[in-house]
């Protein structure tokens, strides 16, 4: 590696790093004001602007736009993700990129151990405020939804960016991975079954996870490289 790749290497770590950290306080900020109440109203708030007001069991806009939020939020569910992963990993073993099989596959199993484990530490109920138009079981803090689906799209954007050649196929391969997380959380509020908190949380700690999982690939991908320029000076 060129000393001038060196150095962006070591920006991309900084960077990053800087990034995480202001994700992570993000997220801690957001939690402490959920635990002490204070966000109550305006999740409140939000959730009945998605309903009409002389029903709020019915949400706003035309029959098809529930309908297609009801699609959208299975994009983000265990099940679809989990055969998403399956797949793109299996694809990348016959690739022989087995780095990047490994790291979509822990990065995505991780992240769904991490929110089981935050929906535990918070117990915060579903909302109550408006009829759900989708069943749910599991707690509310963060969105499981919101987060996996940014762990997952956000790190096959991530993977799919490096092995793109063209500026423009890189930001088109990270900006549709955006989209649909975002898409994804705004159906779960629009659905009444997460608090506006709850998604915004799920992405800041989703987000975390997936650009934790990455610098940790990154770094193991700069030490074997490390390695193989000691390998070849020594044999030189």
């Amino acid at each position: 590696m060129t000393d001038t790749g060196k150095e962006r290497t070591e920006l991309v770590f900084l960077i990053g790093g800087l990034v995480l950290l202001l994700l992570v306080l993000g997220f801690a900020v957001l939690s402490d004001r959920v635990r002490e109440g204070e966000t109550q109203h305006f999740d409140e708030q939000v959730l009945k602007t998605f309903r009409r007001a002389d029903d709020p069991s019915l949400p706003i806009g035309p029959k098809w736009l529930e309908l297609g939020a009801l699609d959208i939020t299975a994009l983000g569910s265990g099940t679809v993700l989990a055969l998403v992963v399956f797949a793109i990993a299996g694809y990348l073993l016959l690739q022989g990129m087995t780095r990047a099989a490994l790291l979509i596959t822990v990065a995505s199993v991780g992240g769904w151990f991490l929110n089981g484990w935050l929906k535990e530490a918070f117990h915060r109920s579903r909302p109550d405020v408006v009829p759900h138009l989708r069943e749910v079981l599991s707690l509310s803090f963060p969105s499981g939804h919101a987060m996996t689906s940014a762990v997952v799209y956000l790190t096959l954007g991530a993977l799919l960016m490096r092995i793109s050649e063209r500026t423009v196929t890189k930001i088109y391969c990270m900006g549709i991975a955006v989209l649909v997380t975002f898409l994804v959380g705004v159906s779960r509020i629009y659905l009444g079954v997460h608090y506006p908190t709850d998604v915004l949380a799920g992405w800041l700690i989703g987000l975390s996870w997936a650009l934790f999982c990455w610098l940790i690939e990154r770094g193991l991908e700069r030490w074997t490289d490390m390695r193989q320029e000691l390998r070849e000076s020594q044999q030189g």
